[in-house]
């Protein structure tokens, strides 16, 4: 019986052995290739080269789409704008109104975006250039994902073990791509009868002011406004009927500053203004570094 039992128990112990033989397990390496290999593919992808940076070791592809001059350090700040998506279809970010990247190439990872984004910006993407980047999991957000949340909810989280397509753009010139940025948008959303200034403001009058004084740095100016990011973000607003809110004309941001002084009481303006004379490379809130903004406002009364 003893005897019987144990050429059973041999048996299953070979048995299994034979089906760990068979059986092929493979590392992280070889399964994140395997996911961009198939992605391009499906995706149709062309033009994709392997990073071939310090031995062909990091597994990312990449796409140059314009090309730029000039190699980031580290210690350089990158002002920038990007998209991301997962392979698994279920994070998308393609907005590049909120997608903005403001900070030192070395502070990347630490501040919440992917090591091989940082990877790729110091060794691949040049200044004032763009490109598209395939980062496999294990130098994204490797086996815990990113977020909080469930990950089968679009937009919610950022699974385990995924693989992420992202596109980034590095800004060198702000005013030109503010300039070019702005005129885009006008043209997009079919706006027509803003008049350009100089300095780079698009502006409308809605209503003709009534007034008959200057508005000037030493005024306080009474406002119904309405701040909007270029994707109908809502930052900031003040609509209650009334005496309008107030604000000393210095300590606003300069583009509203020289709206304010071009126009009387009674008046109601639609704007756009450039990052530059915005908010700038400070991130505010709602509105990331280097945002465009929209900013309409009636001028209620001035003192």
């Amino acid at each position: 019986m003893k005897q019987a039992i144990f050429t059973i128990l041999l048996f299953s112990v070979i048995g299994f052995v034979s089906c760990k033989k068979n059986q092929v397990d493979i590392d992280i390496k070889q399964y994140d290739e395997q996911q961009i290999q198939d992605y391009i593919k499906t995706n149709g992808l062309t033009g994709m080269q392997r990073d071939l940076t310090g031995g062909d070791t990091s597994g990312i592809y990449y796409k140059i789409i314009l090309p730029g001059s000039g190699q980031f350090e580290y210690k350089d700040t990158l002002s920038s704008v990007y998209t991301i998506k997962t392979f698994d279809g279920l994070f998308n970010s393609l907005d590049t109104t909120v997608n903005h990247y403001q900070g030192f190439v070395g502070h990347i990872q630490s501040s919440g975006m992917p090591l091989g984004l940082q990877l790729i910006v110091k060794n691949v993407l040049k200044k004032g250039g763009s490109v598209r980047i395939l980062i496999p999991s294990r130098l994204a957000y490797g086996i815990k994902g990113s977020g909080s949340g469930s990950s089968s909810v679009t937009n919610a989280r950022i699974a385990g073990n995924q693989c992420l397509d992202y596109y980034i753009h590095s800004i060198v010139d702000q005013k030109a791509y503010d300039d070019k940025l702005l005129a885009d948008y006008l043209a997009a959303k079919s706006l027509t009868g803003y008049q350009k200034t100089t300095s780079g403001i698009y502006y409308k009058v809605l209503t003709a002011g009534s007034g008959t004084m200057p508005i000037t740095n030493d005024n306080v100016v009474y406002l119904y406004y309405t701040g909007l990011l270029l994707n109908g973000t809502i930052f900031d607003a003040y609509n209650i009927a009334g005496t309008g809110t107030n604000f000393d004309v210095p300590n606003v941001i300069p583009g509203l500053q020289e709206m304010l002084k071009k126009f009387t009481t009674g008046t109601t303006v639609s704007t756009f203004i450039p990052s530059r004379l915005a908010y700038a490379r400070s991130a505010t809130g709602a509105i990331p570094a280097n945002s465009n903004i929209q900013f309409d406002f009636s001028i209620v009364s001035a003192q």
